[in-house]
């Protein structure tokens, strides 16, 4: 009985557990998962269910505080300012690693992409004021000011080693920026309606971490608890939007570990000379002596990994695998059973974001390079020729997941926003497949 118990247990690590985490640790995977995510809402935003789809995104809940109703949002809202919020601070954390010790530790040798980044912002910005300036819609330019980073590299990965590893580093550092891009322009531009007080609380907090940090506390959930119950409501009831807390939150997590790297290999192999110099026994369990050796290891382990990328490296999978795929159910469901395709010619939202997205990403990044070089600030390597840049900027115009996310803050117009979400999808789905085809050659 024990040998069949056992014989399942193999069967289903082998058949079930290893393929999910081999899948789960792919470069492209999460771009697949957020891709089948997006095919789902739609379904379900043209089917018969359309209308239970509808409800339950409109659903409220939230609490009762002295008799009032207290943060009651919609399942919507909640997924917009709170999962989200977890998207964000991933965010954060992946700019400060990389500011320390990542693509963008020296910037001398990033000029390239950043400029690129910097250039494929304004210019789509810039296609889009131009045909919306003047009118009521004019708030929406920086929607196709985004590059979708999970898209992006997972068509590039698609492509495999036909694709040179500076192509994938220069969107990778192009990505970073452009996230670094989004949340500063959401944080300047699409805020209104400050309540100070609120601010100035979350800032505190926000300066207690900092201050802890300093003096070198490394619990995680002294950051999470005044992260989340701190800082994150503080901002949510200020006005400012909650992501903007996140992204603060994650800058003041400590980058430096407990225990030095030196330090953690000489007690590691004490430990370990202490582990093998111990009697054993003859069954499959361990001696106390044993397990007390083991968990200073496991401790010492835990203290030698900067709580910055203990966050990052856990959260991850959380966020590329569960939260991303929320936002896209929550919010790319277009019904186009009962929409009436004049909507699309009310006002130039649609062609601005498509313009952006799809002509000016490409050409900022492009001139951007173009010009970088002219004035001696940055060269390309020999294998980036000028038709893969133009591959990588057409991949660049995938602006879904950002795109989505300022759409929802700078339209309160329901025809806007249907115009954008639709201009957001025809223009990434587009610029995906002239990306991959112009880098596959």
């Amino acid at each position: 009985m024990m040998k069949m118990k056992q014989s399942y247990q193999k069967e289903i690590e082998h058949k079930i557990i290893l393929p999910v985490i081999q899948f789960m640790n792919r470069e492209k995977s999460s771009g697949i998962v957020l891709a089948v995510s997006v095919l789902i809402a739609l379904v379900l935003a043209n089917s018969p269910l359309r209308d239970e789809y509808s409800s339950f995104l409109d659903y409220h809940f939230g609490f009762i505080f002295n008799g009032k109703p207290f943060l009651d949002f919609s399942i919507e809202h909640w997924i917009n300012d709170g999962l989200m919020s977890m998207f964000f601070f991933v965010i954060g954390l992946e700019l400060k690693h990389e500011f320390i010790g990542g693509e963008l530790k020296d910037i001398r040798k990033v000029t390239l992409p950043v400029v690129a980044a910097i250039f494929g912002m304004l210019v789509p910005a810039a296609f889009y004021i131009v045909f919306n300036a003047n009118t009521p819609a004019y708030q929406g330019w920086g929607i196709p000011m985004a590059t979708d980073i999970a898209f992006a590299l997972a068509v590039l990965y698609m492509l495999g080693d036909k694709v040179p590893v500076s192509i994938k580093v220069f969107l990778t550092t192009l990505a970073i920026v452009d996230d670094l891009g989004s949340v500063l322009v959401i944080a300047l531009f699409y805020t209104s309606h400050i309540s100070f007080a609120n601010l100035l609380v979350g800032l505190v907090i926000l300066l207690v971490m900092f201050i802890g940090n300093r003096m070198g506390v490394k619990n995680v959930w002294f950051y999470g608890i005044l992260g989340i119950g701190g800082v994150w409501m503080a901002f949510l009831m200020s006005g400012i939007h909650a992501t903007i807390s996140a992204v603060l939150a994650a800058l003041v997590i400590p980058a430096d570990s407990s225990i030095p790297e030196i330090a953690f290999i000489a007690r590691t192999k004490k430990q370990l000379h202490k582990f093998e110099n111990t009697e054993g026994n003859d069954v499959r369990t361990l001696e106390p002596e044993q397990m007390e050796i083991l968990s200073k290891v496991q401790s010492d382990s835990l203290k030698a990994m900067p709580p910055l990328q203990r966050l990052e490296h856990g959260l991850q999978p959380l966020v590329s695998f569960v939260i991303m795929p929320i936002f896209a159910l929550g919010n790319a469901g277009i019904s186009f059973v009962d929409m009436d395709l004049s909507v699309l010619t009310e006002s130039n939202v649609a062609i601005g974001v498509f313009a952006g997205l799809l002509f000016g990403k490409p050409l900022g990044i492009l001139f951007a390079v173009w010009i970088t070089e002219k004035v001696g600030l940055g060269h390309r390597s020999r294998k980036m020729t000028w038709r893969r840049l133009t591959g990588l900027g057409f991949l660049a115009s995938i602006g879904f997941t950002m795109s989505m996310f300022v759409t929802m803050l700078a339209f309160n117009d329901a025809n806007n926003y249907i115009q954008a979400k639709v201009a957001i999808f025809a223009a990434s789905i587009i610029g995906g497949i002239i990306g991959y085809r112009l880098l596959k050659k």
